[in-house]
């Protein structure tokens, strides 16, 4: 292994509330980045000095070293930077595949999100961005808003509120200049989600793809019913179940595409020795912590 991140579903598996558990006992981790050491006679597609990510979560990448079947693997370019490659499996796909299977959006039309500083809020900035799809991005309020602000919009982030200013009625002067949006992103349930929906065009979609308020998604009856709104959820390990490996691979390579143009970076992340994993357990469940806590081997 060279480096893996701590991303709130790897602490959702170990406390068991998760969809996907493995058997016990079992090592914690589920994306991240390897190069291939060895190989057996049988293994044809992968040779020493090759980069691989895992093909599924489960695998357990928090560890010096492992032995894994080909097909546990996707060999990944290694001539992307190492912090891309780590954290390429999980947060990057969940936003293309957001972007592109909910709603037939077009260059110019605009999408929200909550969560908009997590690892896949910033992903969707930057996709959304290279497709010319214009965000909306809903952040918490905290000490540092405008640091916070700027490097949003450093990675494409048209407009940045916090939760507070969604809910106030001169939300509606944003869409003097631009579209409704017809996809919302919810990562956090609760009043966060309501808000959403409310901006929501008509006939809109909200995917929830995460619930970091730990609160049910509340829905109002006369947006369902006069708006027509539509409520869907999506899990990337449900979308790998549904699709090929082959199909896996060329979203992986999409996306290296995007990163070796310029037009997706890595989150912001502190790199941290294997054995302090403690220190990066703990960093990792602080609220307002901007930085993804990457393990490095």
């Amino acid at each position: 292994m060279l480096a893996a991140p701590i991303n709130p579903s790897d602490i959702n598996m170990i406390q068991g509330n998760y969809g996907l558990l493995p058997e016990l006992p079992a090592v914690g981790g589920n994306e991240g980045v390897a190069q291939v050491v060895a190989v057996g006679s049988s293994v044809t597609g992968l040779k020493p000095g090759d980069w691989v990510i895992p093909a599924n979560a489960g695998l357990g990448t928090w560890r010096t070293e492992a032995v894994f079947s080909e097909e546990a693997l996707i060999q990944v370019p290694s001539d992307i930077p190492l912090e891309s490659a780590a954290t390429l499996g999980v947060n990057p796909c969940t936003a293309y595949r957001m972007l592109m299977d909910f709603e037939q959006l077009q260059p110019g039309d605009s999408v929200i999100q909550n969560a908009s500083n997590s690892g896949v809020g910033q992903a969707v900035i930057q996709i959304a961005a290279a497709l010319d799809l214009r965000t909306i991005n809903v952040v918490r309020d905290r000490p540092d808003i405008q640091k916070l602000t700027d490097r949003l919009k450093s990675l494409g982030a048209e407009h940045v509120i916090t939760e507070e200013e969604l809910r106030r009625p001169e939300m509606k002067n944003l869409f003097k200049d631009m579209p409704q949006p017809r996809l919302a992103l919810n990562c956090v349930g609760g009043k966060s989600s309501t808000e959403l929906l409310r901006q929501l065009a008509r006939g809109g979609t909200m995917v929830t793809y995460g619930g970091m308020a730990k609160q049910p998604v509340i829905a109002s009856v006369s947006l369902l019913i006069f708006k027509d709104l539509k409520l869907r959820g999506f899990w990337l390990s449900q979308w790998k179940k549904d699709h090929s490996p082959d199909q896996f691979k060329e979203l992986i390579l999409t996306l290296c595409d995007l990163i070796r143009q310029g037009q997706l970076t890595a989150p912001a992340c502190s790199q941290v020795p294997l054995q302090d994993y403690q220190r990066a357990l703990e960093a990792s469940m602080k609220p307002f912590v901007s930085s993804k806590q990457i393990l490095t081997m």
